[in-house]
């Protein structure tokens, strides 16, 4: 009857036919009171139980009647200027506003009405038959009428109206802030995470990553600024020094500095004015700013606020204001200028000088050095002092030119050159100097900085094809007879008479790749010799100083290939190689070595201490590797000697969580548990963790910290979670007791964060350095182990995906809509991909266990799972994992109580597809 109704109100007939025109005569003031009193019937409650066409009628009715009422009221408006009309005008204006109020206070009734303006849109519908008139033609035309009525009560119960109708379409994006909460972990770990492991690492995807967190956590923009620079505080004051103080520092002033602020707040209005908030939030915490200074030897506050400056980030009224403010907050502070480190110049200035350096030297490498290579080994040479590389490398990893640096040297000339009487010297010195920096920016940044990509044309360079097979790295096992260590033979006997006889090797006729390529084999003879008593130690020592003495990248080549050959022998009979590895450690302070050997002999040692340190902790052998200026190995052998991993695993968590933040170091243990135990042992581990937390606060502190510990590897971690634990936590019901509130709770929160997360990235992600070298477990092979029922009914998808409407079809979607369609299926989402099939499985064992006859705990777990969803989602979230959730969900959702609203119909279904608004229109007349 609601529907007959409002279509004999609004002009309609049952099945679109007019009756003649929709009442226009606006002056008949009985008639239009009448129908207005007609409305009242029904405008507050109206709801259809019938076929889910009948519903969409409903719809477009609704939406008829509303540009009726509006064009009423537009009416009389207009007619309020008329002096004799003017009373009579104002009461029928207050009886259509008071019915406009009345339709619109429903959300419901706005819900109904935003179904059918996309129904409209969508379509192309002709306009409802007898209506020439849009909503907008109304709206405007009220507008304009509405100054006549000055400032009444009916002026701003009009403007309500007006606005509430103009906010329908945004009804699903109003989502509140917390502002309860100072402190987010997650935003502070993913930071300590990427400046920790990933310097080399692109800008966006860390900048769509916080975001995506800033949105899920609801975090407003300054404090979200704010968490970002105190992570950077924290890394600059915990890391190791060395190499990694250098990493942190360009990662703050280099990388996030100019950046995440830049990209990431919203380009909304007061962008400038959040940043300066968040500058003012942390001049209060100025125990953390005395500590960075006083680490960094200088006031790194001014420093950053002047980068922003640069960047467009904070007027200089603003910068000048906090620099004073943060000048005159550090005279209370303890004295940081103490003798020994006034001369010592502080890393951020030269950071931020080393940057444009990087760029010159790009330009340098690609000129022409074929006719005078000295200029070349003068530029490369100035680059070897003190801590001059490792600023370098830093500057240029936090700004994205580290891998065309590498590649300049990887494809450079010096690898091949022909040799000649007059550069020899000259020659190997480039060489080795090369060859010495890229091994030391593959331990330092990760090989595949160095790597090209892997569809690239024309054959391997030589250093690539070395560092593949022979250089030794963490979890990579070398085969020390592998071809490559087995070079032909002549030249390997040439190389070992070379070493054996000559007291000095000649530079000009050697071809140096091929010295690199034999020397493993040359080794091999020789050790063979030493242990069969052809050679005398002394012997040996002539030939170790025949190698190290010139040029240290033989040494480095030696030494690789006796690491990867102490592993393949017994105990008792390493002796000989590891004191072999010992007499090439150690360097030769002779005064007939090449230029720059003391810079040279600085940067070997660090590169054979990485390459030893495996096989020296599993032999218990100690070598004293020359004390040199570069650091000892960050975040080297964290794991406790004797203790079970999974101890080490909930004490570090424990641990982590009583903090309430992830340092560094956890991180690194983390990352070498998850190396060593495996995704699914890692993640389930964690969980039972998670699961047994009981005070509601601890386990929403847990979610932060695990979804930032996630992030490790969340692609992986996100398939196992939801493709193993949490189907065998669903469908066990000896363990549904552990998914009680709140630990249930907490876990549904973070598996929604997860595969949020993951889905927004899955397409775009390249895996990152570390998660390649991480040993893959066998659960790309998603596809057998969920047999999806890939096999639709063509003529039924034909019909569903068109916008033809076959009544028969859409008319009762239950009975005739297979169980399992969904809306990705509509927008043929690849079902090959394992993400895209661990969601469609994940929410069909949504759907039967809300369509089941019993209820527990595990029910309640889907509700707080899609209600989560639902608090994450953006607006107009098509291609969201909710595609992924059977329409036939829909109306079970509805009949729990959380969940029977309007607003959360329209957010979990597809409203871009013909039918998903229908069974959001059936869902909705029917609450």
């Amino acid at each position: 009857p609601d529907l007959l109704l409002i279509q004999v109100a609004s002009g309609q007939l049952p099945g679109g036919v007019s009756c003649g025109r929709s009442f226009d005569d606006f002056s008949r003031d009985l008639c239009v009171q009448s129908l207005l009193e007609i409305m009242d019937m029904f405008c507050d409650r109206l709801s259809c139980h019938g076929k889910a066409e009948e519903c969409i009628s409903l719809c477009r009715a609704l939406l008829s009647a509303l540009t009726w009422l509006l064009r009423c009221a537009a009416f009389y408006a207009e007619k309020v200027k008329e002096p004799l009309e003017q009373a009579a005008a104002e009461n029928q204006l207050k009886m259509c506003l008071e019915r406009l109020e009345k339709v619109l206070s429903s959300t419901k009734n706005r819900a109904l009405i935003h179904i059918a303006k996309l129904e409209e849109t969508c379509m192309s519908l002709p306009r409802t038959p007898g209506l020439g008139f849009t909503v907008e033609q109304s709206l405007v035309k009220l507008g304009e009428n509405l100054n006549n009525l000055g400032s009444s009560p009916l002026r701003s119960q009009a403007d309500d109206c007006v606005s509430l109708i103009k906010s329908i379409p945004t009804m699903l994006s109003v989502h509140s802030e917390q502002l309860n909460k100072t402190g987010f972990p997650t935003v502070h770990a993913v930071v300590l995470l990427e400046g920790t492991m990933n310097l080399t690492g692109e800008t966006q995807p860390l900048v769509e990553q916080l975001m995506m967190v800033k949105r899920m956590q609801r975090i407003p923009s300054p404090l979200f600024v704010l968490e970002i620079w105190k992570a950077c505080f924290v890394g600059l004051i915990e890391c190791p020094e060395g190499t990694e103080e250098l990493k942190w520092t360009a990662f703050t002033f280099l990388k996030v500095g100019p950046s995440p602020s830049t990209e990431s707040l919203p380009a909304a209005h007061g962008e400038l004015s959040d940043v300066n908030c968040a500058f003012e939030f942390l001049l209060k915490l100025t125990p953390l700013l005395d500590k960075a200074d006083q680490r960094c030897n200088c006031n790194c506050m001014s420093l950053l606020l002047q980068e922003c400056s640069k960047q467009g980030l904070l007027s200089e009224a603003n910068m000048n204001n906090l620099i004073e403010k943060r000048a005159a907050d550090k005279e209370n502070s303890p004295s940081l200028k103490s003798a020994e480190n006034a001369n010592i110049q502080p890393n951020p200035g030269l950071i931020l000088r080393a940057e444009p350096t990087v760029t010159n030297i790009l330009k340098t490498m690609d000129a022409d050095h074929s006719k005078s290579p000295e200029g070349l080994l003068g530029v490369l040479g100035h680059m070897l002092s003190g801590k001059s590389l490792d600023l370098l490398l830093a500057a240029a990893a936090a700004t994205g030119k580290l891998k065309s640096f590498a590649r300049k040297f990887v494809n450079s000339k010096v690898f091949i050159s022909p040799p000649s009487a007059k550069s020899g010297p000259v020659r190997a010195l480039l060489f080795d100097i090369s060859f010495l920096m890229l091994c030391h920016v593959a331990q330092t940044y990760g090989s595949e900085v160095i790597l090209s990509d892997s569809n690239s044309p024309g054959e391997v360079p030589f250093f690539e094809t070395w560092m593949l097979t022979c250089m030794p790295e963490e979890g990579k096992i070398l085969n020390p007879d592998h071809p490559c260590f087995r070079p032909d033979s002549t030249k390997v006997e040439s190389l070992v008479a070379l070493l054996n006889n000559s007291s000095e090797m000649k530079l000009v006729q050697m071809k140096w790749h091929e010295v690199c390529l034999s020397i493993s084999a040359a080794i091999l003879e020789i050790l063979n010799a030493w242990e069969n008593g052809v050679l005398s130690f002394e012997s040996i020592q002539k030939i170790t100083d025949n190698i190290k003495g010139k040029v240290c990248s033989m040494a480095v080549c030696a030494v690789a290939w006796l690491v990867a050959h102490v592993r393949m022998l017994g105990l008792d009979e390493r002796e000989k190689s590891l004191q072999m590895i010992r007499q090439l450690a150690t360097p030769l302070y002779g005064e007939n070595t090449l230029q720059f050997y003391n810079e040279r002999v600085v940067i070997m040692s660090s590169i054979l201490e990485h390459m030893c340190a495996d096989v020296l902790q599993q032999t218990a052998t100690q070598i004293k590797f020359p004390a040199t200026g570069m650091d000892t190995i960050p975040y080297w052998n964290l794991l406790p000697p004797k203790k079970p991993i999974k101890e080490v695993l909930t004490s570090v968590f424990t641990k982590v969580l009583e903090k309430g933040w992830v340092d560094s170091r956890s991180i690194h243990i983390f990352d070498t548990l998850l190396h060593m135990g495996g995704v699914y042992w890692f993640c389930n581990n964690l969980v039972k963790e998670l699961l047994k937390e009981t005070r509601k606060e601890h386990t929403l502190r847990a979610v932060e910290l695990l979804y930032a510990i996630f992030c490790l590897d969340m692609q992986q971690l996100t398939l196992t979670l939801l493709g193993h634990i949490l189907p065998n936590l669903l469908t066990d019901s000896s363990k549904w007791h552990t998914l009680m509130d709140p630990p249930g709770k907490a876990l549904a929160k973070l598996s929604v964060w997860c595969a949020l997360s993951s889905y927004s990235s899955h397409s775009k992600v390249q895996a990152s350095a570390r998660q390649k070298k991480r040993h893959r477990e066998d659960i790309e092979d998603y596809i057998s182990l969920f047999p999806l029922d890939d096999t639709q009914p063509s003529k039924l998808m034909r019909l569903l995906s068109s916008n033809e409407e076959d009544s028969n079809i859409l008319s009762s979607p239950n009975r005739s809509m297979s169980s399992s369609l969904s809306a990705s299926q509509l927008h043929t989402v690849s079902m090959r991909d394992p993400l895209n099939r661990v969601l469609a499985n994940l929410f069909l064992l949504i759907s039967s266990i809300l369509g089941a006859k019993t209820a527990g705990t595990h029910t309640q777990f889907v509700q707080w799972f899609m209600e989560e969803c639902v608090e994450c989602l953006e607006q107009g979230s098509r291609g969201s994992i909710l595609q992924f959730m059977p329409f036939t969900m829909v109306s079970e959702l509805v009949k729990v109580s959380t969940m029977s609203s309007p607003k959360i119909v329209l957010a979990i279904t597809d409203l871009s597809l013909p039918l998903g608004r229908r069974v959001a229109a059936k869902a909705i007349a029917a609450l």
